[in-house]
Formats: C-alpha cells, structure tokens, sequence
C-alpha cells in the first residue's frame, strides 16, 4: 500500500509544489512587492517636518506637527537625548529650552524662545539637504538663529557643542524684538 501524501523534504529542501507547512512560498518579485507596500505604508523619519500627511488625516499641517512632535518626544537619537540632559530643566547657564517643538509646519529638535535660538542635531541624511535650507530660511524669517549640530559632534565634544551654543544665544538677535514671545514664555537667562 502506498501513502498518497508525500513525506515531508528533509531539512534544508524546499517541499514539493511550493508549499511549506500548508502555507503557500511566495516567490521574489511577491516578496519584494510586498516589502515596498509595507515601506509606503510605514511614515518617513521626517514626516511631520513639513510634510502634507496631515491634512489626509484631516488636520491642519500645524497640528499635524504638533501631533508628529509629541511622537518623536520619545523617539529621540542618541545624540539628542545625550544635549538634552544638559539642556532641561534650566541647566545650562539657565536658559530655558523645549524639545521637538512644532513652530509652524516644522519641528525643531530644541528651542530658547526667549533668545529664539534653535539647536538642530543632525544626521547624515542632512547633508547638503534642500528641504533643510527652505526650513531654515522660513524659520529665520520667523526671527530664529538656527545652530546646526552633526550628532558625532555631540557624542565626542559635548563641551564643544555646549560652546557654539552659547555663542548663538549670546548674539543680539535683531529679529527677536520684531517678533514676541509665544504666549507663556517669558524671558530667561543671562
């Protein structure tokens, strides 16, 4: 008597007709579809930052910020974590600054808003960026110094980091009196 159901291949062979434990194997150009849909379905790292998605969940591009800059509160690099726990809670030379704060339709890693100095810690993928310069130049134009950071720079010279920082918050920033304080925030520093 012969068994009408073949016997399973022995380890390290596929199993007769493209199946595997009853589930169908998918070939290459299924697979890598299915990865590409997964990859467009899953937000950009910079989603928020400008970025038209939130009108498709029927927010404004500013709340959706606001939303996106909650999120990435918990999502910080290393590099950012690291400069925050030297600048919260007034610790540096008393100045105060926020994290992932949405100003307009853009989030900033940190902010002095009483100085309107934003620090920006940045990765590679910032590297001669055209969103990064038409980011900036809206953001000056709100009355904002910007201070760009490399994240290597701020793993290996915290006090090199700390010190260009000061530089910025130490300038006269003739835009800041032409611009007011959001409301709550009052003077601090120096």
């Amino acid at each position: 008597m012969t068994d009408r159901h073949p016997s399973p291949a022995p380890l390290g062979h596929p199993l007769p007709q493209g199946e595997r434990e009853g589930k169908k194997i998918r070939s290459l150009p299924e697979l890598a579809k299915e990865q590409q849909q997964r990859r467009r379905s899953q937000p950009s790292p910079l989603a928020g930052e400008g970025a038209p998605q939130g009108r498709e969940r029927g927010l404004s591009p500013e709340d959706f910020a606001k939303v996106q800059a909650k999120r990435l509160r918990h999502e910080m690099t290393d590099a950012e974590t690291l400069l925050w726990q030297e600048l919260r809670a007034r610790r540096f030379e008393d100045f105060k600054f926020r994290r992932q704060v949405a100003i307009g339709r853009y989030i900033v890693d940190f902010v002095c808003l009483s100085h309107r100095v934003i620090v920006e810690v940045d990765g590679s993928q910032h590297d001669a960026s055209v969103h990064d310069v038409v980011r900036d130049a809206w953001l000056k134009g709100q009355g904002f110094e910007m201070v760009r950071l490399w994240n290597v720079g701020v793993l290996t010279d915290m006090d090199g980091a700390l010190l260009t920082i000061l530089e910025a918050l130490r300038l006269p920033s003739p835009a800041a009196a032409r611009h007011p304080l959001p409301q709550g925030e009052r003077e601090g520093g120096m």
